[in-house]
């Protein structure tokens, strides 16, 4: 694992640590006069336009900007940015739609699985749930591996030290307030987010002041801004989907529709958010391809970072750090108050428990957070995982949402033409190293399909696996 040590591991540890603890005590020290199941899963249906639109953005947007969107710029190029960028922010205006509808026809729900299970039953409920479930889970795991991993390339600080801290002070104090607690620290963790991003990207484009422009990527490395590259189109129509159908099946952000006061206050939140994400992770795209276009051999993970500490400095390491803490805390707070309101909420239809939901939800949660850590402790790219639960949400999302605007879609139906759009989508998804799948290459040679195919697999699998249960929802 390559490290530039520009802090020391003492110095890297105490101030994740100190971040931390601040964050433990705020979220502990506001939720505690605000008690009760409708407090801890969703806020009393009584929180404002500012901590929601903070909330929304602080949630969307993670510790991954800082190496997802960079990273597939250096390969995708400006589409894979376009894509990336408009796929974080549309779920947001979908929400805008689909969020007042839910609430008013739905007014007592908490989560969309339990909008689901009313609308349809318990054989689609479950599917979904699962679906929902595997993916917050990778994208828990994502988060603490990319924390940790920051935190390691600026000070070789190990990465179980930092999983541990971040993991342990986010359930603390997520398990004892809930969504009031996550919705207070975001506002806190958006306000330090937003000053340090301003920051480092100043530092950023000072240091890169020649380059930092779309000439010179056209000039360096034409290819990446180019409409005749043809993974400017597939990448970003990839990412795109995968990125957008997955958010629509994040409970975190379905809490926080029926937690908004009123349906006024959601749209606005939505709107304002929708526009405040655009731009951060364009940017932060962007700077993948300025990378790449100074150095080509640049490794896609850290392409953001080659950049910023071009000029090493302790003043940029420490930004960094408190940048990173922010964003993986503020969505790792989120993602273990979503899964604990899923077995809250609707666990008693998938588990005969005759105990207390609310305890059982924190052990559960305690025994996840306990695979999270040790799973991040490693290191592993996950990135394929992230990729198979992306697949599973875009084979369900037009079925699932669809359905509540066509009252032709029966349970039998959507269950059918979700499972239908898996199966598919896995026979062309690609294998780990990309260059086969269960179609194109182990039941087919290769050279038995031309070449789009076999170079765009990820991109043929998330387009079959999204649009083909359409062509299921008239089964009788």
């Amino acid at each position: 694992m390559i490290s530039i040590n520009i802090l020391s591991q003492i110095s890297a540890i105490l101030l994740t640590l100190v971040l931390s603890i601040i964050f433990l005590v705020s979220g502990i020290y506001y939720s505690r006069k605000y008690k009760g199941l409708n407090n801890y899963l969703i806020a009393n249906r009584n929180v404002g336009m500012f901590p929601l639109t903070t909330s929304f953005v602080s949630s969307a947007l993670g510790a991954w900007i800082l190496f997802g969107p960079a990273s597939a710029a250096t390969w995708g190029g400006i589409g894979a940015v376009i894509g990336y960028a408009l796929g974080t922010a549309f779920p947001l205006l979908i929400l805008i739609m689909l969020g007042s509808k839910f609430r008013n026809s739905f007014p007592k729900a908490k989560t969309l699985i339990e909008v689901i299970r009313l609308k349809f039953g318990k054989q689609l409920f479950k599917l979904i749930l699962f679906l929902t479930i595997f993916y917050m889970v990778i994208f828990l795991i994502a988060e603490v591996t990319a924390v940790s991993i920051l935190v390691n390339y600026i000070s070789g600080t190990s990465l179980w030290i930092t999983a541990l801290i971040v993991v342990t002070s986010s359930l603390v104090y997520t398990l004892y307030g809930g969504l009031r607690a996550s919705i207070f620290t975001d506002s806190i963790q958006f306000i330090v987010f937003i000053i340090l991003l301003v920051i480092a990207v100043s530092f950023l484009v000072s240091f890169n002041s020649t380059q930092f422009n779309f000439e010179f990527i056209k000039l360096n490395k034409p290819n990446l801004l180019s409409t005749k590259y043809l993974p400017n189109f597939t990448a970003g129509l990839t990412f795109f989907i995968a990125v957008a159908a997955t958010n629509l099946f994040h409970q975190g952000n379905w809490q926080r529709v029926y937690a908004a006061k009123n349906n006024i206050i959601l749209r606005k939140s939505l709107l304002i958010s929708f526009f405040l994400i655009i731009p951060i992770v364009f940017f932060m795209g962007f700077s993948g391809l300025v990378a790449a276009s100074i150095d080509s051999n640049v490794i896609p993970d850290l392409a953001f970072f080659s950049l910023l500490f071009k000029d090493q400095t302790s003043l940029l390491s420490v930004i960094v750090i408190v940048l990173g803490i922010s964003l993986t805390i503020s969505s790792i707070d989120t993602l273990i108050n979503a899964i604990s309101s899923l077995i809250i909420n609707d666990g008693n239809k998938i588990i005969n428990f005759k105990g207390n939901y609310f305890k059982l939800s924190n052990y559960l949660i305690i025994l996840l957070s306990i695979i999270v850590f040790v799973v991040a402790s490693k290191g592993l790219s996950i990135l394929y995982l992230f990729l198979l639960a992306d697949l599973f949400c875009c084979s369900a999302v037009l079925t699932v949402f669809y359905s509540f605007f066509n009252k032709s879609i029966s349970e039998k139906n959507a269950y059918i033409s979700i499972i239908f759009g898996i199966a598919v989508g896995l026979l062309f998804f690609p294998s780990p190293d990309f260059s086969k799948s269960i179609l194109v290459g182990i039941l087919f040679p290769i050279d038995f399909f031309p070449s789009f195919i076999s170079q765009s697999l990820l991109f043929l699998s998330f387009l079959i696996a999204t649009f083909l249960p359409i062509f299921t929802w008239k089964i009788k």
